[in-house]
């Protein structure tokens, strides 16, 4: 197993320098090659325990399949790009295991959300036909559901980084999955920096990047190598999603009688009484305030519905409660939680208020403030394509079209809005080396 490689080396090496007697050296080395034969022991149960995969025939990246693999296999880094529906976040790690990936170490597969990593490790343990927790497992906060048959091992990107502290090199995975890049949070940027600088001594490790179609030109930069031909980025492979046509439909919130602004909840609730009855509804509101109002004024307004909330806080339990079938129409009211790498099943209609809580130091204050901003263009788009997976779908924007173009085309990544305090301290917990030399993307 490649966890225990480095460890019996440095035994071994302990043991040519040793200036020990002779059979002092002898014991050590009948318990060293004792653990490498349990340990290829343990690789070939492995190996013979591997489940039947067969990818989703349906879905646009299966078509890519053979494609992706050459590549894998020729690259040590790999982007893929594809759009919502398009099944990266299912079928890759489910291609890796049918390349024979996982069995001399875990495929890691890293979600930026606890909900996402949870319900993207159910759905392919049902896809192996296995149960949660044995072949496909995931890690979150306070939550281990892996063993030792475990080959896919889903976790939020926060919780690899954590490991690194204790296992610098990842030597625990032959492959790792970083998920939803684009979204660029702290910890994805800091784990792809420390990925570049680390893969010169892994040459065994796969890193398969995935992304939406937002600015993969960086990634493959950023993991650019030297060869013969010069410097080459690393190669980025698109695919197609498969959504079907979703109609846009601006219905700016407009003041009241009294000329005040209307109040979210009420624009919500009037925009669900002029959609038509069939289909269940996601809104998008920036805060757990905001969806707990606007539950309460949906279950007086629409007896008829399941209204459920979905935002980070809540229990394992309650989140789940979303993808369970549900005998009355099902409105589900929710934070950016839902934005990507996350599908509610059902949904034909979205609602978006186009907000959302967003972190941003204040230089003037030295404050880390959570203000409810307007969301990019490209979080917007990703909004709309939640509703056009199951079949045509209306997307309602409680804004103006010129609203719409006014914003910024992508987020802005976490660190040039974070406090560089906190990005310093974190460099120093996690012994990443010197800063000014960190390999950072931006």
């Amino acid at each position: 197993m490649l966890c225990d490689r480095h460890r019996l080396r440095r035994r071994l090496r302990a043991a040519e320098r040793s200036k020990r007697s002779l059979d002092d050296i002898d014991r050590e080395l009948g318990k060293v090659e004792q653990d490498a034969k349990a340990s290829a022991g343990r690789r070939e149960a492995r190996q013979a325990g591997l489940p039947k995969v067969e990818l989703q025939p349906d879905l646009p990246i299966t078509a890519r399949a053979d494609e992706i693999a050459d590549l894998i296999r020729e690259h040590q880094v790999v982007v893929v790009a594809g759009e919502t529906g398009s099944g990266k976040s299912t079928q890759l790690p489910k291609l890796l295991l049918q390349m024979g990936r996982g069995v001399e170490g875990l495929i890691g597969h890293t979600q930026p959300r606890r909900l996402a990593a949870r319900s993207v490790a159910q759905r392919v343990s049902e896809e192996l036909q296995s149960p949660l927790g044995q072949h496909v497992g995931y890690k979150v906060r306070f939550t281990d559901k892996t063993n030792p048959k475990t080959y896919i091992k889903l976790m939020t990107d926060g919780v690899l980084l954590a490991e690194a502290a204790r296992d610098r090199f990842f030597e625990a995975y032959d492959t790792l999955i970083i998920d939803e890049a684009h979204e660029r949070s702290l910890n994805i940027d800091f784990l792809l920096g420390h990925l570049k600088q680390i893969l010169h001594k892994r040459p065994d490790l796969r890193v398969i990047i995935t992304s939406a179609t937002i600015d993969t030109a960086r990634f493959a930069e950023h993991f650019a190598t030297e060869s013969r031909a010069g410097i080459e980025p690393a190669p980025v492979i698109e695919v197609s999603g498969r959504t079907y046509p979703v109609e846009v439909r601006y219905e700016p919130i407009e003041p009241d009688e009294d000329g005040e602004p209307m109040d979210q909840s009420e624009a919500v609730a009037r925009s669900v009484e002029g959609l038509e009855r069939a289909g269940d509804i996601l809104v998008f509101m920036p805060t757990e305030r905001d969806i707990r109002d606007c539950c309460g004024l949906l279950e007086r307004r629409q007896p008829g519905s399941d209204i459920l909330p979905l935002y980070a806080r809540l229990t394992n339990e309650q989140q789940q409660a979303i993808f369970s079938k549900h005998q009355r129409r099902k409105i589900v009211v929710a934070t950016n939680v839902a934005e990507s790498s996350l599908t509610v099943p059902g949904i034909r209609y979205v609602i978006d208020t186009g907000t959302a809580r967003v972190s941003r130091y204040s230089p003037n204050s030295k404050v880390q403030r959570l203000p409810i901003e307007a969301v990019s263009r490209a979080s917007c788009d990703q909004r709309k394509g939640r509703c056009g997976r199951v079949g045509p779908g209306v997307c309602v924007r409680l804004y103006s079209e010129e609203d719409f173009l006014s914003r910024d085309e992508f987020t802005t990544p976490e660190i040039m809005r974070t406090s560089l305090a906190s990005v310093i301290l974190q460099i120093c917990t996690l012994k990443f080396g010197a800063i000014e030399d960190f390999p950072f993307i931006d």
